[in-house]
């Protein structure tokens, strides 16, 4: 079954119907309205999956998604455009072009916290590219993937998108063909697989994975306005977003006024959605298991559970440490400890020591401290006074690096990403150099003087 998929993308794609320029544009307006017709049903399957509120699903999934198509409709043909660069004086006479050359049958395989979200952004990449590519939903939502397939068969053609539904065997079977390009979204365990399984084939890889991303406060931060984005961010779809704050560092002096208002807006923004039932929930029981078992310590905040819809309450942990079971693994769950540092300089020290985060944020109104954290830490991207807003822009590259990654996508670069930039010189015959050949000693002091 997928030996055909990719033989008839393979075909489709050589047959060179999906780079042209028109074709990618229509075909990313297809799957606008393949979705706009889909969207009440993708809302219905969210809740169904793990009770994710349709204003949720609007904003972080099917909107984003609006936005990352329209953008690459607008800027398509100045994307594709060859580009004409210098040509030093040692090739007098050539001319440089770079072309953009997409790198034919993909496969996108996407995670669960965000599953519409996170498997038609890099889409609208690969086919903006002039790509085919087949997708693999996750097999964790289930209801969403079954949408996500409906939406592919009603817009597309099974040789230029289609969607495979199925658990860890369909991946494998997936991984062991010869794609061009795959792109994956998940777990850094899993990427190892999937990055071990494509250099097989000496496949490229685009790998979005996670980490422990930190949010560190200082004494020269805004506390209230900290705190209230720093909430957002953690407990929004219940913790289960890859650039989370995974936990707080923050200034011992200023730590428990800061807990204070991570108290007052956790129960301001969560605390009557979680009392109704419309708190979204942990995915399936073993990630609810896992997520459980992290929850000891000063629990100053939260710590409620309800086994029987897998809802775990917003928790706030305070005065934790690095040994504490919250801080041996990315938590991906509303489970947020909160440490603190005597100076900045050593809290340096301590996120340097850990695995490169996919993200970090700064909460200070000292440049200097804002500098210091993001020249001196090494990590995927983040913001300053400010904590995940940084992905919902087109203009700025989102990926990790080390371990939270590699590759990075979203608009521009989501084309960029599935695009093979080939290299062209165009040689004059009008006249011919001879300094390169052989045996002509006369030109080898001039040979030094260009090339020293």
């Amino acid at each position: 079954m997928y030996e055909s998929i990719y033989a008839k993308q393979k075909q489709f794609y050589q047959s060179g119907k999906s780079k042209g320029i028109k074709f990618r544009k229509n075909a990313l307006k297809q799957l606008k309205r393949g979705i706009k017709y889909y969207e009440h049903e993708l809302s219905e399957a969210m809740l169904n999956d793990f009770n994710k509120q349709k204003t949720d699903t609007y904003m972080t999934e099917i909107g984003i998604v609006y936005n990352e198509i329209n953008h690459a409709v607008k800027h398509l043909d100045e994307w594709a455009e060859s580009k004409k660069v210098k040509t030093p004086i040692t090739h007098f006479g050539s001319k440089s072009t770079i072309y953009k050359e997409p790198y034919g049958v993909t496969l996108i395989i996407a995670p669960w916290n965000y599953p519409f979200n996170l498997t038609i952004s890099p889409l609208i990449g690969a086919i903006s590219a002039g790509n085919t590519a087949v997708l693999k939903p996750s097999e964790h939502t289930p209801a969403v993937a079954e949408v996500i397939s409906k939406i592919m068969e009603s817009v597309f053609p099974v040789e230029h998108i289609a969607a495979v539904e199925g658990g860890v065997e369909t991946n494998q079977a997936l991984l062991r063909l010869p794609f061009d390009y795959i792109f994956y979204t998940g777990s850094s365990h899993v990427g190892k697989i999937v990055m071990k399984n494509a250099a097989e084939n000496l496949v490229p890889v685009t790998l979005e994975l996670g980490g422990k991303s930190p949010a560190i406060v200082t004494k020269n931060a805004d506390l209230k306005l900290a705190a209230k984005r720093i909430v957002w961010a953690k407990f929004s779809n219940a913790g289960q977003t890859c650039v989370a704050p995974d936990f707080v560092y923050a200034e011992k002096s200023i730590k428990d006024a800061l807990v204070y208002h991570i108290k007052y807006y956790t129960y301001k923004f969560y605390h009557k959605d979680f009392i109704n039932g419309k708190y979204m929930s942990i995915v399936n029981n073993d990630h609810f298991e896992r997520i459980r078992g992290l929850i000891e310590g000063d629990i100053v905040y939260g710590g409620g559970l309800r086994p029987e819809d897998r809802t775990i309450e917003p928790t706030v942990i305070d005065n934790a440490e690095f040994d504490h079971p919250a801080m041996q693994e990315e938590i991906f769950g509303p489970v947020l400890p909160v440490l603190s540092f005597e100076n900045l300089d050593k809290a340096i020290l301590d996120i340097r020591d850990m695995l490169d985060p996919l993200a970090l944020y700064v909460f200070t109104e000292k440049k200097t401290e804002a500098e210091s954290v993001i020249t001196k830490v090494p990590f995927g991207g983040g913001a300053v006074n400010d904590a995940m807003y940084h992905l919902a822009t087109p203009y700025l590259p989102f990926g990790g690096r080390g371990n939270s990654g590699m590759g990075k996508y979203h608009g521009k670069y989501s084309f960029d990403t599935f695009t093979h930039e080939k290299s062209i010189l165009k040689q004059t015959t009008l006249f011919d150099i001879p300094f390169r050949y052989p045996n002509l000693k006369v030109f080898q002091k001039l040979i030094r003087l260009i090339m020293r």
